[in-house]
């Protein structure tokens, strides 16, 4: 036999031996983490039940436990995510009964399904099928189950099975691994998702020494911020603190028109930024979006509507006024055209 043939054997050997071991190590922290964070949830439930806490009480808990958990063990404790470790704890009392299949992403999908049928349905397929959360979502968005309730016969009920499988993302052992509840249980960094475009880089990078420069109080928190709501992940392009306004600034930045969903989705950020972020003697945060297309760039300062833009207007001594910033967005897309 050929050396080449006995390294092709030996490499083949060596490659499944540590498919396997990864596959085994991340199958222990996955465990580890479901168990914690149910176990957390049985804390928080025996709490209420001692205390005999109604539900309002129990939210304002939660949001004070989270800030203090937050601030004490760093992020994986939001809000939503205490309330899911709650409502797990509550809906799977036996967690030793759990596929080790299954990780938290899934269980946080499947605890927003409340029909214990159809729930159960998509956890068997998750096992089943070895979905990745991506392939969970796809599946419940495309209505799967009530597509297969409302077949008539085995026949349609195989061929809707089937168009279902199309275009199904197979999960490797690094997939679970890349879970941001898996780095925040470990207390490592997660990686943040790279920008497609180079002009966004240069538009954060060119904003964050500008507004540095000024000084006035600004301190960088940090681009691509993650904010994670009912198990869905969202990042916010920049953000900073000023200490003279005592609040966070929010600024997203679109290489596109205005649209409407961008008001949308900053409403979004800061609502949560000032439910869940924000300490006690924090203001309102602000909220900017920086807009551009071939013809021009739109600045606005916080949204129609919303309390901020009172607060906001008070201070423009402090945030550099709109036509300055747009001035500074426009040098960026020149030097690239």
């Amino acid at each position: 036999m050929k050396v080449s043939d006995l390294n092709s054997d030996l490499v083949k050997t060596i490659k499944d031996i540590i498919v396997n071991s990864r596959r085994n190590v991340i199958r222990n922290i996955n465990h580890t983490l479901i168990a914690a964070y149910w176990q957390i949830g049985k804390e928080i439930v025996t709490k209420e039940n001692t205390k005999n806490i109604d539900n309002k009480s129990s939210r304002q808990l939660i949001l004070a436990l989270s800030k203090q958990l937050t601030n004490e063990l760093g992020k994986g404790f939001s809000r939503s995510n205490l309330f899911n470790m709650r409502k797990f704890y509550l809906e799977y009392p036996n967690v030793q009964a759990l596929s080790g299949q299954l990780n938290w992403s899934h269980i946080c999908e499947l605890l927003i399904i409340e029909n214990k049928e159809k729930r159960s349905f998509y956890e068997k397929e998750i096992i089943n099928s070895n979905w990745s959360i991506r392939e969970l979502k796809r599946q419940v968005n495309s209505s799967l189950y009530e597509r297969l309730l409302l077949s008539q016969g085995k026949p349609n009920k195989k061929k809707v099975y089937e168009l279902s499988k199309k275009g199904q993302l197979l999960s490797k052992p690094e997939d679970v691994i890349k879970n941001p509840y898996v780095f925040e249980f470990l207390g490592i960094s997660e990686n943040k998702p790279v920008l497609e475009k180079d002009l966004e880089r240069k538009l954060i990078k060119h904003i964050e020494d500008f507004l540095l420069e000024l000084g006035k109080g600004f301190m960088f928190v940090g681009s691509q911020q993650r904010i994670t709501i009912n198990n869905t992940h969202y990042f916010v392009d920049m953000v900073f603190y000023n200490k003279i306004l005592k609040c966070y600034i929010l600024i997203e930045l679109k290489t596109t028109k205005l649209k409407i969903t961008d008001a949308g989705q900053l409403n979004t950020y800061i609502n949560y930024y000032k439910t869940e972020i924000n300490d006690s003697n924090d203001n309102s945060p602000i909220g900017i979006i920086l807009c551009a297309d071939k013809d021009e760039i739109t600045a606005e300062y916080i949204l129609s509507g919303l309390e901020n833009n009172v607060f906001a207007s008070k201070f423009t001594y402090i945030l550099p006024n709109k036509e300055k910033l747009i001035e500074e967005v426009e040098n960026v897309i020149k030097k690239e055209n």
